[in-house]
């Protein structure tokens, strides 16, 4: 029985006890009177019935109001007490029950306090023997991730159903990249932790490979299979899969999973494609300017004897033809300049990131000053960086040997699909014949030397260098031309924490179910949400301006894989609510749309149970866009305000800020909706054994259990 409902039931218990006596007595003494007497009786009753009830009213009323008190201070005192133990044991071991009420509470609480403390002291003890047994497996884990980050390639692990299990942050970035477009929006990632790979490889391939894998498998050969498949937006990608096997045996049976290293080959592709098509607009196009040069040459050589007239004709005919050839060889080279050679391998540098280098160098080495000007600090080169670094750090170590420069500068810039890498400094004039005798020479930096020539180092780049005069400003510079890199996936920082990798083993035991009411809540993937919106009334037209999220799989809450986006409301923001949110008319104008937006934010949730505190408020904002959009949010939502009022009846206060601080959460910046999702997703976790002790096992629990509580009231 609730405790609202015991204190009404002693209210009515003390009311019998003050009353009944007097009824009873009064009923007695009626049935042995007179009829006359009784009369009497009654008339003296009447006189005297304010009174009475004045000083029954009274008394009753003192007794409630001490009832009352004894109630709050024990009965209430002592359950939320329960709550705030079972808060030490599940969920916060540092949270404390505060030491109010009567002295008999007050001893109590603090004996339960010191009883916690001894706990934590002998748990901090089974923690620590815990964490050094679990040290080795964590240690290889740990290992192993760190190896992934740093391959090359995008490695992707799966299980039999094909539900990612870890995959690499090459993998993370690439899959990124294929998502991306004119109007991407952020976080609307195609690759995580429990989601499908059939979303961006064709399932029907991925079973093919499997069953090739199980055939190899089955004959004792090298188990390894490959195939190209496209993406949704054309991408061409090669995979290559080979099995994981469990550790009980070989073949079928032991096969649980397997590994796929994704490359996106798009690219060559292209880049083979523009090569044939050079090669065709150079013999193509050039036949019929040759048949035409040779014809003119054999009539020449034919009949030396021609009239004058006749002979600058044909030799007219065979210098248009030339000029014609040379216009069209000099349209294919600056059209076709990446494809027309087979160069040495090259890798994609950010162009300011070398100048930095060769900056650093030339100081290490030679102590000579260096700057920049108009430098293009976006602009990506295609080169052997170590080659071409030592080839800038030969020069400036001529160039100081010979014209004993003050310092030198670097200029960095683009012109189509040439960048243009300047090396710059004042003083005379340089011969050709010193500058072609450095190209040459072998190049040599103090006790380093190199088997290659600044010539030679150009022509691995497919590039070109010419010395040049600024006569007005009284220097020169050295000019390297370099093919511009157009890099398939951008860098990006490491996350911040120490583990670099996404993964998660248990989901090799993944069962790939629908979302099942009946379904145990530690059993269900989620999408915790939040969103910052331009006001508080959804119905009077105000808009989300940011929507925040992450996901929660097999009990873990992923904090790198999330949603984080900006939203345009297409309407002025109320300055009152700014201060609150701190994002600013400035922040929103050009992001994408809520049409944009609440497409990637839908997949992103796809097939997932939602997550929000007082979710009513946001769902509000999303069931509003259904005809808008077309999408509608259909899976069940958990609300963490209705389930802490579940799980903690006798707590004061369900705001996020109470809960935060009942649980132990603690949170980045309050009221940014990616880091009050995450917040959420914590305080979620943390009542899921809170939740249990009540019985609240599964989805349908949870959700009946919410509607119960009178949180669940409101409406927006």
């Amino acid at each position: 029985m609730k405790a609202q409902y015991r204190f009404l039931l002693a209210v009515v218990v003390l009311g019998l006890l003050m009353t009944g006596p007097f009824v009873v007595t009064s009923l007695l003494v009626w049935l042995d009177m007179k009829e006359a007497e009784r009369g009497m009786l009654v008339g003296l009753l009447w006189s005297r019935l304010p009174v009475g009830t004045m000083m029954t009213l009274f008394g009753f009323a003192i007794g409630v109001g001490v009832l009352h008190k004894l109630f709050k201070q024990y009965v209430e005192g002592l359950l939320r007490m329960a709550e705030t133990l079972r808060l030490m044991l599940n969920a916060n071991r540092n949270f404390r029950v505060s030491l109010d009420g009567p002295p008999e509470v007050r001893q109590l609480a603090g004996a339960a306090n010191d009883l916690a403390a001894q706990r934590d002291v002998l748990m901090d003890d089974v923690d620590a023997q815990i964490a050094k047994a679990k040290a080795s497996v964590e240690e290889e884990k740990n290992r192993l991730a760190a190896l992934m980050s740093e391959l090359a390639q995008a490695v992707v692990v799966c299980n039999l159903d094909g539900r990612i299990l870890l995959y690499n942050n090459r993998a993370r970035l690439q899959f990124k990249a294929l998502a991306q477009g004119p109007t991407s929006v952020a976080g609307g990632a195609l690759i995580g932790l429990g989601r499908s790979i059939h979303s961006i490889l064709e399932k029907s391939q991925v079973e093919h490979a499997l069953e090739v894998i199980r055939q190899r498998l089955a004959a004792g050969k090298t188990a390894l299979a490959n195939f190209v498949t496209t993406t949704r937006g054309g991408q061409l990608l090669r995979a290559q899969m080979v099995p994981v096997l469990a550790s009980g045996g070989e073949g079928e049976a032991s096969l649980s999973g397997y590994v796929l290293t994704v490359e996106n080959i798009t690219r060559n592709i292209e880049q083979e494609a523009r090569r044939d098509q050079a090669l065709l607009a150079l013999t193509e196009g050039s036949r019929a300017a040759l048949g035409s040069i040779r014809a003119a040459v054999g009539n020449l050589v034919d009949y030396p004897d021609m009239e004058a007239e006749l002979r600058e004709r044909f030799v007219n005919v065979v210098a248009d033809e030339a000029t014609r050839m040379c216009q069209s060889l000099d349209r294919t080279m600056a059209d076709f300049s990446d494809s027309l050679k087979t160069r040495w391998p090259l890798e994609d540098v950010l162009g300011i990131d070398l100048i930095a280098a060769a900056q650093r160098r030339i100081g290490d080495k030679l102590g000579l000053p260096t700057k920049t000007e108009e430098l293009d600090d976006a602009l990506w080169i295609k080169a052997d960086s170590f080659s071409l670094l030592f080839a800038l750090t030969f020069l400036a170590g001529r160039l100081q040997e010979c014209y004993e420069p003050r310092e030198l500068r670097f200029r960095l810039s683009a012109e189509g699909k040439l960048a243009y890498l300047d090396l710059i400094w004042a003083g005379p004039a340089m011969s050709s014949e010193t500058f072609y005798t450095w190209e040459m020479d072998s190049m040599q930096i103090g006790s380093e030397s190199s088997p290659l020539s600044l010539r030679e180092v150009i022509d691995r780049h497919g590039g070109e260098i010419w010395y040049q005069r600024e006569k007005a400003a009284h220097r020169a510079f050295f000019r390297f031309v370099l093919p511009v890199a157009t890099p398939e996936i951008e860098a990006e920082d490491h996350p911040r924490g120490g583990r670099p990798e996404y993964y998660d083993f248990d989901l090799f035991h993944f069962a790939d179910k629908s979302i099942d009411l009946d379904r145990k809540l530690s059993e269900l993937t989620y999408t915790v949400f939040d969103t910052e919106t331009t006001g508080l009334e959804p119905s009077k037209g105000d808009e989300i301006i940011q929507i925040g999220a992450a996901r929660i799989v097999n009990n873990r809450l992923l904090r790198r894989e999330v949603f984080d986006q900006i939203v345009d409301p297409e309407m002025p923001l109320k300055p009152a609510s700014i201060p609150i949110h701190g994002i600013t008319e400035d922040m929103v104008r050009g992001k994408p749309n809520i049409d944009l937006v609440l497409p990637a934010f839908h997949e992103f949730c796809e097939d997932t149970v939602l997550i929000a505190h007082n979710a009513a408020f946001d769902m509000c904002f999303l069931q509003l866009k259904e005809d808008r959009t077309g999408l509608s949010f259909a899976q069940p939502v958990l609300d963490t305000l209705l389930l802490s009022a579940v799980a903690h009846p006798n707590q004061e206060s369900h705001k996020l800020d109470a809960i935060l601080e009942r649980l132990g959460v603690h949170i980045g910046t309050r009221h940014n909706a990616l880091e009050d999702a995450l917040a959420t997703g914590e305080v979620f976790l943390k009542l899921l054994p809170l939740l249990e002790e009540k019985g609240i096992v599964t989805v349908r629990q949870a959700l009946e259990a919410s509607e119960k509580t009178y949180f669940a009231r409101i409406k927006y």
